[in-house]
Order: C-alpha cells, then structure tokens, then sequence
C-alpha cells in the first residue's frame, strides 16, 4: 500500500502549490512581509497533504465500495420504500451532524441575537436533505430526467426568495451549500452511481449523479421558508446567548477530543450503513477488515487534514484577509478573493474524489482534471462577486436571484449528460478548505466596512461559491459540444 499512498501524496502536494503560490504572491509581492511562522505554515501544508493522500485512499477501501455495494444489493432486493427509507435515513444521518452546518447555525444565533434558533436550523437542513435524498433515489429508479427537477427546483428557489425577508436570505443559500462535506459526498455520490449501474437503462453519468444537487437545494426552500416564519409571522422572544470562557486543555487531550469529535461526525452515518447492513439486508459487510482500515484510514486522514488547516493555512488566510481590509484597497480583495477561491478549491478532497468519478463514469467524455480546472475558475468568479457585492452593499436577492436565472438558462441549454454533474459540482466546492476561509472572509469584511450589517452581508459568499461552478462547467460542456458539431460538419 505505500506505492498508492506515495502516489496520491505527490497529488495532493501539487494540488496545494496553488495556495501556497497565493500566499507567496501577496506576503512577498503586495504586503513585502513574511508570516509570523512560516515553518509552521510548511508543516500545516505537509500534514494537510498527508490527510488528503490517507482520506482518498480511505475512500477507495471502504465508502466507495460500501455505498455501491449497499446499492446494488438494495436494487435487486426490489423494495422501493426500504431504498427510500434508506436514502432519507443516510441524508439526515449525514448533515445533522456535519461541523461546517453547526458552525454556520452557531453564528447565524449569535448574529441574529438567538432569533434564529441553531438546532432548529440544523434539524430543519438535515430534514430537508433527507427527504430529498428519498426523491432522488425515486429520481434514479424511475429515470426522471434531472433537468426538470433543477429548473423546477430552482424556480421555487428563486420565487422563495423574492418574498424572504434579507436577513435569511444569505444564510439560507450558505446553509444549502454547508451540507455536503468530504465525507458525505463521495458516500451520496456512490449510493447514486451504485443504483444507476444496478438498474438497466440507467446511466451513471447521466443518472448516477444529481443526489448532492439536490441535498445542496432543498435547504435552500426550507430555511427561507423558517426564515420567512421568524421574521414575519413568529412572536419568538429574541434569546442571549451568554459567553463562556475557554480553558486550553492539555496537547494529548486536545488530540484525543478532536479524534472523538470526528468520530462523533461520522458516526450517525457508519451506524445507519450497519444497520442496513446487518439488520434490514441481513448480509455481512465484503471484506469487513478493509473496509475498516479504510474508515480509519478516513477518519485519521480527515484528522491530519484539519490540524494541517489549522496549523498552516487558516492563520495566514486570516491574517493576509485582515491586512486587505486595513488597507481599504478594494481591488486586491477582489484580486485576493479570486486566487484564493480557485487555490482552495483546487485543494478540495471531496472534488478530486468526484472529478475521479466522473471520469471513470463518462468513458473518455471528461477529465477529471479539466473539470477541477473549470470548477476552481467558477468558485473564484463566484467567490469575487460575492466580495464585490458586500464592498458595493448591493442586496444579495438581486445577485442570487440573476445567478440562479441563468443556471435555469444553462441547464436548458447544456448536453443532457453534463447536468447532474454540474449541480453536484457545485455543491462539493463548499467544502472543509473553502468554507472557514471563505465565511471568514465574509464576516470580516462586514465588520470592517462601515453600514454593512453582519447577518445581512456577512452571509452568502458560499453561495456564490456553489452557483458560478455550475455555470461554468455547464458553458464548458455546451462549447465542447458545438466544437465537436462544427469538426463533424467540417470532416
């Protein structure tokens, strides 16, 4: 196993030059200064590489197979409401406990002085991809084309949101994008492409994807409509939320508490596999060692990956986003806002994973690579105008609403077979690098920027983050398709 695991190091370095070229582009070039502790920076991005390098080969041993598996054995069983059952039961086991989620639900309370109650945002997400997972396995088996589904999906979105009230707004689109990590992903993704590969007349690339499409949009409906609730109807007493001091345990603890919260992370979905598993299918699991080398493989990949961010990536991210604002120079965070989209996204696990899978599924039709190249550009055009819009305070209905006009566009438009990857790429762009950085980013700028209110503006670059990527992979297709038309008539 030390080839592979060589192999996807040497990945995952190359992935990650991009932030630190970034980095070195605006310390050495822009600020003329060299970060408080650079070697802990180069530590951070080695441990990081190493996370990336054990989470993917974790993936290969144990959920890729285990989702499939589960899938194909579901689809010959022939139950429609026990693969509905279970679809609903791995969406909500997957996003009540997803940390990006509990985060953004603890600072939406916070912000909104406890208005908007953060358990109740979480269980309402969770709710939501859950039953959507349950429509999109029925999506799968009875060949519902997934075009319809987005366009019709999109418009209610869209419609939701004319009527929310602003405070909502942006942490609804954010709460949508937060559902999917570098765990749930590659779990949701395999369930698809495994029940499209088990059913005849079903095509993974076409059918497979299209599951983390709409575990992205749903919560979008759902919380505008909480928020509408909240803001317009509710009497509610606006909660305190009382301050608690921290103690830093020790460095031993410390790690021990960290494993134990990804533990924690992952649980709900490990235990809702053995149940299907063991209990509803009554079949032991394929090769039960490997799949949990694989898990642990994960687990201490995921592990290694965070504490890398932390060490490395999050402070300088912070501190270089700090000396934009000081600075007051518009252009360079929009410059900033760019690189640092297309360097994250670039480093994203769950969009190597994916762009894998869609290579492997298309038979020569895509790279993985081109598609991680056209989605980093989408999330650094999304993630520049979502700056941009926060500088100006232009109201983020107007954006988000003209972004999703035009996916509906597109999605008319696009190759049938490049649809349901495009919606899946845009949620996996919202992932464990983009999302600290980004929500920092957002909130940062809020604050520093005199009239700019917190919950309103700070909210909805993840948004922008996960709209542009569809619409960039979409246009790609739609070029590579009329170029392929014009060589045909020309031959």
């Amino acid at each position: 196993m030390l080839q592979p695991f060589l192999h996807q190091l040497v990945h995952a370095l190359k992935n990650l030059l991009p932030i630190v070229l970034v980095v070195l582009i605006f310390q050495l070039g822009v600020f003329q200064s060299i970060p408080a502790n650079p070697l802990s920076m180069i530590i951070g991005l080695l441990v990081v590489a190493v996370g990336i390098a054990l989470f993917l080969m974790g993936l290969e041993l144990s959920i890729f197979p285990v989702g499939k598996n589960l899938a194909n054995q579901f689809a010959r069983k022939g139950s429609l409401p026990l693969l509905m059952f279970f679809g609903f039961a791995i969406g909500f086991a997957a996003v009540i406990a997803e940390p990006a989620l509990i985060a953004v639900a603890e600072q939406a309370q916070l912000i909104s002085e406890g208005r908007v109650d953060g358990l109740t945002l979480r269980l309402i997400v969770a709710s939501s991809v859950g039953l959507v997972m349950a429509i999109g396995v029925l999506r799968i088996i009875l060949g519902w084309p997934i075009h319809w589904l987005m366009i019709g999906g999109y418009i209610i979105v869209l419609t939701v949101t004319f009527f929310a009230p602003a405070e909502i707004v942006g942490l609804a689109y954010d709460s949508g994008g937060v559902t999917t990590n570098i765990v749930t992903v590659p779990l949701i993704a395999a369930l698809g492409l495994g029940l499209a590969s088990s059913i005849k007349g079903r095509n993974p690339l076409t059918d497979g994807f299209g599951l983390v499409a709409l575990a992205v949009m749903v919560p979008m409906i759902s919380v505008q409509l909480y928020g509408i609730w909240v803001y317009q109807f509710s009497s509610a007493g606006i909660a305190t939320v009382a301050a608690v001091a921290e103690t830093q345990p020790h460095w031993l603890l410390k790690v021990l508490l960290d494993l134990a919260t990804m533990v924690k992370d992952i649980l709900p979905m490990i235990l809702v596999v053995l149940v299907f598993q063991y209990l509803v299918l009554k079949r032991p699991l394929a090769n039960p060692l490997k799949v949990t080398l694989g898990f642990a493989m994960v687990l201490f990949g995921l592990y290694a990956f965070v504490l890398g961010l932390k060490l490395g990536l999050f402070p300088v991210g912070t501190l270089m986003a700090e000396q934009l604002i000081n600075r007051g120079m518009n252009s360079l965070i929009l410059l900033f806002a760019f690189m640092i989209g297309f360097a994250t996204t670039m480093a994203e696990p769950a969009l190597i994973a994916i762009g894998n899978q869609a290579e492997e599924a298309a038979k020569g039709k895509l790279k993985g690579s081109v598609i991680r190249l056209i989605v980093a550009l989408g999330v650094a055009i999304g993630i520049s105008i979502g700056v941009y819009r926060i500088i100006s305070g232009d109201s983020i209905h107007y954006y988000i609403m003209a972004g999703y006009i035009v996916v509906v566009l597109l999605t008319a438009m696009a190759p049938k077979y490049i649809i349901a990857l495009a919606f899946d790429l845009g949620g996996v762009t919202t992932s464990e690098v983009t999302v600290p950085l980004v929500t920092a980013l957002g909130i940062g700028l809020a604050t520093a920027i005199e009239g700019r209110n917190v919950l309103i503006d700070g909210f909805g670059l993840i948004a922008f983050a996960s709209i542009f990527p569809i619409i960039t992979v979409m246009m790609y297709a739609i070029v590579v398709e009329q170029l392929s038309k014009v060589r045909s008539v020309a031959a």
